[in-house]
This record gives C-alpha cells, structure tokens and sequence, in this order.
C-alpha cells in the first residue's frame, strides 16, 4: 500500500494499517489522528509537523525519522525504535513510551510532560530545554544523555540510570531519583529542592551551586562529589556517604546529616547554624573555617587551627536533665505523658519524648534538642507539671538577663546577636504557655500526686559538652522514704520560693553560653 492508498481508506473511516511499509516516505504536515500504525515501517520517513494525536505506534520502526514539530500527543510508542530520530519541538505528552528506544535521538524543547518512559533506552538522548513534568523514567536508561536547562519537575527517575548525564541547570524540584545511577552526572545548578534521592549514587556528580534544599538524600552515595556552594539547607543526609565530598562555602542551616561519613571531605566556609555535629565520621576532615551566622553572612565565623575541626563536628548532643527526688509511679507516668503530649502538639522542638532512667531514688528525664538555641526555651517547657517550675523558668530568665545586660563584658558584640535571639525564642514560648489550655487539667492532676511535688534538678549540657545547673532545690536529696509501703512525703517547698533567686556563678553562665557553636 502506497501512501495515496492510504490517504483514501484514513478519509473513509479505515484506522488500522499496522505492518504498513512507508519507509523514506514524506508524510510532512499530515493528520492521520488516531491512526493506527502499529509494527510499521517509518525508517526515514518525514513526518514533520504532522498530527498523530492518539495514534498507535506500538512497536514501530521510526529510526532516523523527522518528526520535528509532530503532534504525538497520548500516542502509544511503547517498544517503537525511534533511534536518532528528530524530534525537536515535538509533542509527546502523555504519550506511551515504555520500552521504547530513543538512543541518540534529539528531544530538544520536546514535550514529555506525563509521559510514560519507564525502562525507555535514552542512551546519550539530546532533551535539551525539554518539558518532562511529572513524567515516569522509572528504570530508564540515560547514560550521558543531555537534560540541560530542562524542566523535571515531579518527574520519576527511580532506578534510572543517569551515569554522566547532563543535568545542569535543569529544575528537578520534587523529583523522584530513589536508587537512582547519577555517577560523574552534572547537575551544576540544578534545582533539586525537595527531591527524593534517597540511596541514589551520585559518586563525582558535580552539584556546584544546586539547590537541594530540603531534598531527601539519606543514604545516597556522594564520594568524591562537588558540592562547592551548594544549598542543603534542610537536607536530609542521615547515614549518607560524603567521603572526600567537596562542600567548601555549602549552606548546611538546619542539616540532618546523623550518621554521615565525613572522611576527607572539605567544608571550609560551610554554613553550619543549627546543623547538628554528632554521630559524624569526620576523619582526615579538611576545614580551615565556618560560618555560623543564621543567614549565612559570615557574622559569626569560628576558625580552626589544625585539628581543632575534628573535634568541633563530633559535638556532644544538646541535652536538659530534669533529676526528680523519687521513683516514678504509673499514675505520673500516666499524667506527665499526657502533659508532654500536649506540650508537643504547641512546641516545635518537642519532637521526640526523653529518655527515662527510674531507679529505687530518683528518676532522670533526658531530653535531646536540635541545637544549643533550643535548650533555655525546651528546659521551660519540659518542667511545666512540676512544683519548681517557677522557680525554675524564673531562673531561665534571670540567665538570660544577666548574658544581656551591658556591664557583662565577655560576650563580644559578635555573639550579641546570639542572644538577642535567644531572648526573643523564650519571649515566643512564654507567651505560648500563657495560651496552654487543654494542658491545665493535666497540671492540675500533677498537683495532687506527691511525684511531682518532689524536688528536682535542672542540667543543661551544650554542644560542647559543658554543663549548667538551672535549678538545684536546697532539699533535694534530703529526704528519705518513709516506708516501703508508702509514697515519699512531699516536701515544705514554701520558704524555697520565697527565698531569693540564687543563679549558676556568673562566669559559668558566660562561658556555657560561649560553648553555644563552640563561640570562642
């Protein structure tokens, strides 16, 4: 059947003309809607602006075809051969491509937008500018295919294959690279915010200046790759790989990276507030300097001299200690659980309960904080149900009075900045807790029960392992059961809240502070 035949039957209503031979054949401009060419032969054949909207080309030959400008809108080419065909400007969104082999064909400004490529052979593919939202590459192959200046957003490359593809400056925004093969792949300036990639290899990609903020990145592979002034603020990074990784002048803020091999890597410059620094693998670390400013302006800057670096990324972990005089009772449990449940559900840094240690005396609460920030704020919150609570939170303010008064001379103007925001975090939960509603009738249940009427101790221990006692009751530790059958005997706390507030020396409250970040 020649192309005249064919013509003639498609305006009488004929669809399907699959096995057809029209190889070499010039089809340019041609609406043949929702054809039907299954297992045809389109070798070298110009299609040129055609229309071939839903058209079936399962399984077709169009290797080498000129498809510039074609509609092929929701066609179906899953297992078609369209090796080095050209298909500039094209339109293929929605279309099914599962299985089928594009290598080296030319995609540029393309649009795949939905489309379905899942174990598609892209092999060295030219998608220049191409449009591929939220299309399935599940599996697909890309190796050193060219994706510069593309727009991938909420597209799926899990498993795909990427091996030293070209990816710069393409937007990724939300996609989808699980376990994905992205080694030596160039995604300089590639916008990767909110990406899972997750386990993927990107060992020796070239991440210079890619924003991957708040992308998902636990586990992945990134040996040897660069990432010189890349965004990674709210990264997840927990148990990744980022052995001799290069992240000179990184934005780290707010990193989660517990876990994370640090051996050889560089992180001179790297912005590190509020990044976590333990549970790090860090040796052979290079780093000459860091910033610590919350906006990454270089106002808080902490240098190192030799091996002094090591030392500042294994950090010990912010922790508040509250010690209560006696053993907890499963009525207490019960009460504090439901206090600390709603505390949670209004105090962002309340994210995981404290560790218990309930022992024949005394029980220790251990909560673990972000940062060194969120100790003086979390300490107020977490001694809420019990008795020293005033006294206590009124501690906390006095520390943070006394650090901010002007006659204290050894905090610098650098650090003032430091503590105006530590001022204004306890400012925000003070008034939240002035707002707690529903966690006034587990207060007023703590009130009854002789646990929380007990005496207690506040530690504090910084990033640097220096510790604060914010409250030590004059009468803990002086108390003993009275027998064995019954509860502790609450203790007189009348004449120790209306004693005069007694602080920490003054010098241990400056140099825990200064311990904040490792501020020397």
């Amino acid at each position: 059947m020649n192309l005249e035949e064919l013509l003639k039957k498609y305006a009488l209503g004929v669809r399907d003309f699959s096995n057809i031979d029209l190889s070499e054949a010039n089809l340019s401009g041609i609406k043949l809607v929702g054809v039907n060419l299954s297992k045809a032969n389109l070798s070298v054949v110009n299609l040129s602006g055609a229309n071939l909207t839903n058209a079936n080309l399962h399984s077709a030959k169009l290797n080498v075809a000129r498809l510039r400008g074609a509609s092929l809108t929701a066609a179906d080419l899953s297992y078609a051969s369209l090796n080095v065909a050209n298909l500039i400007r094209a339109d293929l969104s929605r279309a099914q491509m599962r299985n089928a082999s594009l290598i080296r064909a030319e995609l540029i400004r393309a649009n795949l937008s939905r489309a379905d490529l899942w174990e598609a052979n892209l092999n060295s593919a030219d998608l220049r500018e191409a449009t591929l939202r939220q299309a399935n590459l599940r599996r697909a192959n890309l190796n050193q295919a060219t994706l510069r200046d593309a727009s991938l957003t909420g597209a799926n490359f899990e498993q795909a294959n990427l091996n030293n593809s070209d990816l710069a400056r393409t937007d990724i925004s939300g996609g989808n690279f699980r376990d994905a093969e992205l080694s030596q792949a160039n995604l300089s300036q590639a916008n990767l915010s909110g990406a899972n990639l997750g386990g993927a290899n990107l060992r020796w990609a070239d991440l210079s200046g890619a924003n991957l903020r708040w992308a998902d990145l636990s586990g992945a592979k990134l040996s040897g790759a660069n990432l010189i002034g890349a965004d990674l603020s709210n990264t997840n990074l927990t148990n990744t790989s980022l052995v001799h990784a290069d992240l000179t002048q990184a934005k780290l803020i707010k990193a989660e990276w517990i876990g994370a091999d640090l051996t050889g890597a560089t992180l001179t410059g790297a912005q590190l507030y509020a990044t976590s620094r333990f549970g790090l693998k860090t040796e052979g670390i290079i780093c000459e300097w860091v910033d610590l400013s919350p906006t990454g302006d270089r106002s808080i800057i902490q240098k190192f001299k030799s091996e002094e670096s090591q030392e500042f990324f294994n950090e010990t972990p912010p922790t508040i200690s509250i010690i209560i005089d006696t053993p907890l009772d499963y009525e207490a449990n019960f009460v504090l659980a439901g206090a600390y449940y709603q505390i949670a559900h209004r105090y962002k840094y309340f994210r995981q309960p404290p560790t218990m240690e309930v022992g024949r005396r005394r029980t220790v609460f251990t909560f673990r904080v972000e940062n060194d920030e969120a100790l003086l704020p979390t300490a107020y919150m977490a001694i809420l149900p019990f008795k020293d609570a005033e006294v206590t939170q009124k501690n906390i303010c006095k520390i943070l009075e006394l650090i901010s008064h002007e006659d204290v001379g050894n905090l610098n103007m650098e650090n003032s900045e430091l503590i105006d925001r530590l001022n204004k975090i306890l400012a925000e939960v003070i008034i939240n807790v002035q707002s707690f509603q529903k966690i006034k009738n587990h207060l007023r249940l703590a009130k009854k029960l002789d646990f929380f009427q007990s005496p207690t101790q506040m530690i504090l221990t910084n990033s640097n392992g220096g510790s604060l006692i914010v409250n030590d009751n004059p009468n803990f530790g002086k108390r003993l059961p009275s027998n064995s059958n019954s509860n502790i005997s609450s203790y007189d706390n009348h004449e120790y809240e209306a004693e005069k507030i007694v602080l920490p020396d003054s010098n241990k409250i400056i140099d825990f502070i200064k311990g904040f970040y490792n501020i020397v």
